[in-house]
């Protein structure tokens, strides 16, 4: 560790993989490790090697790859009572993985170290110095992760001084306080930084789950204080409720507070990573989240549009761009005219006077009073800007579709069927058998249009979600469907609405599909 700048220390591979629900295989995490390497990220905790087979081929393949920025590190803890750094199998794997850097975690808190590890406090300074010690002299870069460091703080101020004494004397390169709990507030970061003598210490970094919500607030106030290296998730994933959200720290450091990181000459591709993260776990990104999410950047009353549309600065805290985000005008009953200029630039110059803006305004108003909803739909909604302009080219038209669901005995419910859809004259016909009738027509769709539109085999149904609009007609009410649908490198949604939940659902379909067809394809009309 050189200079002053911080340092970002990424541990999805393994903290973020103990968050409910995420999961990588081995190639994901290979090209997370990559993708972050191209970020700008310092050191990528790779795993723990000796927990299974899958972080011991993490670590061999990362041997393979040439790195133009980050280290990658292994992840172990002290040795066991009582034993030998040198024989001891923690140790021995962390070694094996051949990585440059190391991070050993260990116990700070007394009432760990008698209940969990069953020692003494002097026989866990030994199992630390001896760990960090055996490590140095193999020639590894090693930190020290101090486990529940804040809490083993408030408890006995001395003991954990004692801990980072212990490995600062056995060589350590940065000393990690953790808060592994998250229940730790800035307040305390603060108070327990200054009290601590990090002249005589060196390095110092920090850890902090987000349990209480201020895990980014706590790692700023312990720059303030004195440390130069935090640790993170992308997207803040992590066991509980997470571990401190990288997506959120790294542009608050680098546009913020202009502190000097080797992520911020890369900051543009930051919403691109958060989103490469979010699609390896198979995971819906938050819309909410701080400058990466969909919403970070979206305005919906007519007029907060018409101040962006004048002075963006005053409705945004920062440039969208910035961080690789972008600005969203979203179309709701609260939309005015200066919302469907807006949404009108990427077709040409309009006004609030052109009659293409009134009469769409007026064909929104009328949509959402049936039950639709644009805000979350803009693919939707941009067919209905090409069918106003005279852009829109129908992929198909629908003759007629068949449905019906078959069980026998204990196997799944199929549902099978067959459409019939007429394309430049010519009547196709697809069938296919799904998990329910959407994959089923989405299948059948594909089925018959393929030969001529190779480009649906790259399609995917991402996301469906359903509303009830209104529930006090029980089965004859009308829902609401929501579909995403991807390309594998940009997503878009669309709606339909109808009493019938399937013809909803067909809508919302062939709209995914057609809003791709007329933007990306060559023969559909451009703007």
């Amino acid at each position: 560790m050189k200079g002053l700048r911080t340092i970002i220390y990424d541990t999805t591979l393994r903290d973020g993989m103990q968050g409910s629900g995420i999961s990588y295989t081995l190639e994901d995490k290979v090209q997370i490790a990559l993708a972050m390497d191209e970020f700008g990220i310092d050191y990528i905790e790779g795993g723990f090697p000796l927990s299974n087979r899958k972080e011991t081929e993490f670590f061999q393949r990362m041997k393979n790859e040439k790195l133009r920025h980050a280290r990658v590190v292994a992840f172990g803890s002290t040795r066991k009572p009582l034993g030998k750094a040198a024989s001891d199998p923690q140790i021995t794997a962390l070694l094996r993985a051949e990585t440059p850097t190391v991070i050993v975690v260990g116990k700070t808190w007394k009432a760990h170290v008698r209940e969990v590890l069953q020692t003494t406090e002097e026989e866990n300074l030994r199992m630390i110095e001896d760990s960090l010690s055996t490590l140095k002299a193999e020639g590894r870069e090693v930190f020290y992760d101090l486990e529940h460091f804040f809490d083993g703080y408030k408890d006995d101020p001395a003991y954990a001084l004692a801990t980072l004494r212990a490995a600062r004397a056995a060589g350590a390169d940065c000393l990690v306080l953790c808060d592994t709990n998250g229940g730790t507030l800035p307040s305390e970061v603060g108070r327990i930084l200054q009290e601590l003598p990090l002249a005589e210490l060196g390095p110092v970094g920090v850890h902090f789950h987000d349990d209480t919500g201020t895990a980014v607030a706590n790692a700023l106030v312990a720059l303030d204080h004195g440390a130069m290296h935090v640790q993170g998730t992308i997207n803040g994933w992590g066991e509980r409720c997470g571990n401190l959200n990288l997506c959120t720290l790294i542009p608050t450091l680098c546009v913020k507070r202009a502190e000097a990181a080797g992520v911020c000459a890369n900051l543009t591709q930051l919403t691109a990573l958060s989103r490469f993260v979010a699609e390896k776990a198979n995971i819906i990104p938050d819309k909410r989240w701080p400058y990466v999410g969909d919403a970070a950047f979206s305005h919906k009353a007519g007029q907060h549009a018409d101040v962006v549309s004048k002075a963006p600065h005053l409705m945004e805290h920062i440039d969208g761009a910035r961080v690789g985000n972008e600005r969203r005008v979203l179309l709701s009953e609260l939309a005015g005219k200066s919302t469907i200029v807006r949404k009108l630039e990427r077709y040409g110059d309009f006004e609030k006077s052109s009659e293409v803006v009134s009469r769409l305004l007026e064909q929104l108003k009328g949509l959402e009073e049936k039950g639709y909803e644009y805000e979350a739909a803009e693919g939707s909604f941009d067919l209905l800007i090409r069918k106003a302009l005279g852009l829109y080219q129908p992929l198909l038209e629908l003759s007629n579709y068949h449905l019906e669901n078959y069980k026998a005995g204990s196997t799944p419910t199929k549902t099978v069927g067959r459409l019939f859809v007429r394309v430049n004259g010519d009547m196709l016909m697809g069938a296919g058998v799904g998990d329910g009738p959407v994959d089923t027509l989405n299948l059948a769709l594909k089925d018959a249009l393929m030969p001529q539109h190779p480009f649906l085999g790259k399609l995917k149904l991402t996301d469906y979600r359903v509303r009830v609009l209104d529930p006090e007609r029980a089965t004859a009410a009308r829902v609401r469907v929501f579909i995403t649908t991807s390309d594998g490198e940009e997503s878009w949604d669309t709606v339909g609405v109808d009493e019938n939940i399937i013809e909803a659902s067909w809508q919302a379909l062939i709209d995914g599909v057609e809003y791709y067809y007329n933007n990306h394809m060559p023969d559909a009309p451009q703007g």
